[in-house]
């Protein structure tokens, strides 16, 4: 695929998590709580793919906005640490690095109090088109959580890789504003793959059912979709195919969702990657989000390529 180039450049957002477990209430106003463990760890939808790919094997790069503080050191100490080319971040002086504030119930459920930071302020104005125009793969991690680049300015970037023969991805995020649609409709024609949350694709177009979501995305111009389903593994439906379920490592016991729909877009574009059935990419997706879900983090359950194959491989035996 695409002779010449190599690797998969993520673009979007990046921050810093503080994560808190086991918190299955807020404390009442002025009061303290205990808990069982609070960590830093890195987070953004574009961070977390980027290094899955890494500790997968898949030549990884990131291109986002992180401030000049002490979280921003943070977040690129830790990408560089996780093998992930970091020649495409920018750094602003004036901006705090994008954080959230995570917690964890006991179920492994997930709340987010978060703070845009740097990453409002990401355009395509921070692009480096070489790191772009090189890469096999481009995937759009983090959409409706960059107001200064959804829009026209991921149009522009996903038109500009596809005209370098680069295959475009997106990922989008939950949009507080409501927009949906309005604010990425302009982009879905230069997507080669499209791969929401179920929820995310009920919003965008209506509909509940998944083969009516993409019959919506496919009328807007997307050429392929992937529909991450929760619990029950995932939804595909390739251009001019009839759709199908992919079925998740149920039987795995969930310790914390963060980052599961990330580590699941890394693990399907790493088929993409590799030149795998659509049917093997999005069963090792399902596998490598499962390994998420078994660890606090984002990313800190990922494992190497060999090692997923041969868990996919047990689990079915």
């Amino acid at each position: 695929m695409n002779a010449g180039k190599s690797g998969v450049v993520s673009v979007g957002i990046l921050c810093a998590d503080i994560l808190g477990k086991t918190i299955n209430e807020l404390p009442e106003k002025g009061k303290l709580n205990l808990i069982d463990k609070i960590s830093l760890q890195i987070g953004g939808c574009a961070a977390n793919v980027a290094i899955g790919l890494a500790k997968i094997g898949v030549p990884s790069g990131i291109i986002g906005r992180i401030g000049e503080d002490s979280l921003g050191i943070f977040v690129a100490d830790t990408l560089q640490k996780e093998k992930v080319n970091v020649a495409g971040l920018k750094r602003a002086r004036d901006m705090s690095t994008s954080a959230s504030m995570v917690m964890i119930d006991a179920g492994g459920e997930r709340s987010i109090i978060h703070s845009l930071g740097a990453n409002q302020y990401f355009c395509f104005n921070d692009i480096d088109k070489q790191i772009v125009s090189q890469s096999k793969i481009l995937l759009i991690a983090g959409t409706f959580l960059m107001p200064s680049f959804d829009g026209e300015g991921t149009r522009k970037l996903l038109q500009y890789a596809g005209e370098q023969g680069v295959l475009c991805c997106m990922d989008t995020a939950w949009d507080a504003t409501g927009e949906w649609m309005t604010r990425i409709e302009s982009s879905l024609p230069y997507l080669d793959w499209f791969m929401p949350s179920y929820d995310e694709g009920c919003e965008l177009t209506g509909q509940t059912n998944p083969s009516a979501i993409a019959a919506v995305l496919f009328s807007k111009g997307v050429k392929n979709v992937i529909i991450k389903m929760n619990a029950e593994g995932c939804y595909v439906e390739p251009a001019n195919e009839e759709g199908f379920m992919v079925s998740s490592f149920s039987r795995v016991k969930a310790i914390d969702s963060s980052g599961a729909g990330d580590s699941f877009c890394a693990g399907f574009i790493t088929g993409l990657y590799h030149g795998w059935s659509i049917l093997q990419s999005a069963t090792f997706a399902n596998a490598v989000g499962a390994h998420c879900i078994m660890e606090i983090g984002t990313t800190s359950g990922i494992k190497p390529l060999d090692e997923i194959l041969e868990f996919i491989t047990e689990y079915n035996s």
